[in-house]
């Protein structure tokens, strides 16, 4: 009866964990640092986000912030690569 016990705990968690990295397939796109190039990351975050030129600098003036939630992973992985172009640090999470 006990090993029944260990196997019904250790099953859902082992099925969770299974889940959890199968569920990754959406990102929150982190703006940490603006870097050197501050104009064409506020170019490149008004861009993404479809912000207005004032709301994407106060996006930017804000860094570290978060740009875009929930986002699929090609689209995340493009943005990153987008504002790290323009010269930001990004951090996907």
């Amino acid at each position: 009866v006990s090993a029944a016990a260990q196997m019904m705990v250790a099953g859902p968690a082992a099925g969770a964990a299974g889940a959890a990295a199968e569920e990754k397939s959406e990102f929150t796109v982190v703006l940490k640092e603006v870097g050197a190039n501050k104009l064409a990351v506020i170019k490149a975050v008004k861009e993404a986000t479809g912000l207005g030129l004032g709301e994407a600098k106060a996006l930017v003036d804000g860094a570290p912030a978060t740009v875009k939630e929930n986002v699929p992973a090609e689209e995340a992985k493009a943005l990153e690569a987008k504002l790290k172009e323009a010269g930001a640090t990004v951090e996907l999470k």
